[in-house]
C-alpha cells in the first residue's frame, strides 16, 4: 500500500534515522538506502538534534531549515558554517562564533 505524504517539513538526518528504526513493517528499497545513509551520516541522536535545531532557530533566530541543515553537517569552521547562509544575509562573525561554540556543546555530548 502506497504511503500518503501529509506533511512536508524539513527534519534533521537523526531523527529520519530514528523514525525509520521505529517502523514495525519491512522497510522498502529507498527506505532502506535512506536508513544506511542515516546510520552513517548522522552527527547526533534524534533529542540532541531537535534540542539544537530549538537553540538555534530561538537564540539565533535561524529559519528552521538552516538550523535542520546546520545540524545535519555540524560545522566546524567559520568557513564551513557560512555556507549555510545565503550572500544576501551577512551574519556577523561574532554570531557565527557563538554559533560555533554552540555545535561544539553538542559535540562533545
Amino acid at each position: 500500500m502506497p504511503v500518503k505524504i501529509l506533511e512536508g517539513k524539513p527534519v534533521p538526518v537523526a531523527k529520519v534515522k530514528k523514525i525509520l528504526a521505529n517502523l514495525d513493517r519491512e522497510l522498502s528499497q529507498l527506505q532502506r538506502k535512506t536508513f544506511e545513509y542515516s546510520q552513517t551520516f548522522s552527527k547526533l541522536d534524534a533529542e540532541q538534534a531537535e534540542e539544537l535545531i530549538k537553540a538555534l532557530t530561538g537564540e539565533f533566530e535561524l529559519e528552521v531549515a538552516e538550523a535542520v541543515q546546520i545540524v545535519n553537517c555540524m560545522p566546524e569552521s567559520l568557513e564551513e558554517l557560512r555556507v549555510f547562509f545565503p550572500r544576501h544575509r551577512m551574519v556577523p562573525a561574532e554570531k557565527l562564533e557563538e554559533i560555533l561554540k554552540l555545535l561544539e556543546k553538542y559535540r562533545e555530548k
